[in-house]
């Protein structure tokens, strides 16, 4: 399946295995995708307005420059996906069973994301400003140059995380799991001169 262009308004896709189909610059509204599966499929710069992947599973799907809204992934399961570029606004986003994946540039803001486990995503220049990751796991995740302005790490483990370039002083921490680089790092923007040498 190759499509192009289209809107498909309220489709009923319950359950169906979708492959490895190709998508791009489609809209989809009000379009139910539970317990549907995708395989190496493709997405790209397509819109969800409403619409429901509830218990979906995908894996190795592309999701690219895709803008969500409205839209519910409740119990959703998706592994090793690529979600370069996409924009969650309003967004269900859990529970969720997220495994590996690229989850570079995208834009999930104010969006509950409590109890995750999204250790070892690929996060680099997201915007997870005004999110609630508490409780949430990034252990190993790359969060280079990512945004959290406002962010809730309330228990958030952060262990093994790449931080490059993020200014944990804009977010609010509490018994934030940290391990000495990230100790090391929050540390510094709040003005110390550590000393690793000792």
């Amino acid at each position: 399946m190759d499509v192009t262009g289209q809107h498909l308004r309220g489709e009923d896709w319950y359950g169906d295995d979708l492959g490895a189909a190709r998508f791009t610059d489609c809209t989809f509204t009000d379009v139910d995708l539970s317990e549907a599966s995708t395989s190496g499929a493709t997405f790209e710069s397509c819109t969800f307005h409403g619409g429901r992947f509830n218990a979906s599973t995908h894996t190795a799907t592309a999701f690219v420059g895709c803008d969500f809204r409205r839209v519910s992934f409740f119990d959703a399961t998706l592994d090793g996906c690529k979600l370069v570029g996409s924009v969650f606004t309003e967004c269900v986003l859990r529970p969720l069973t997220v495994l590996g994946g690229s989850w570079l540039g995208v834009t999930i803001r104010g969006t509950n994301l409590s109890r995750l486990d999204l250790a070892g995503v690929d996060l680099r220049e997201s915007d997870l400003s005004m999110s609630d990751l508490s409780l949430t796991s990034l252990a190993g995740a790359r969060l280079d140059r990512a945004l959290l302005r406002e962010t809730n790490l309330d228990r958030t483990d952060l262990r093994g995380a790449s931080l490059d370039g993020v200014d944990l002083s804009a977010a609010t921490l509490r018994k934030t799991h940290l391990d000495l680089a990230g100790a090391v790092l929050l540390a510094e923007l709040h003005g110390a001169d550590v000393d690793t040498s000792a």
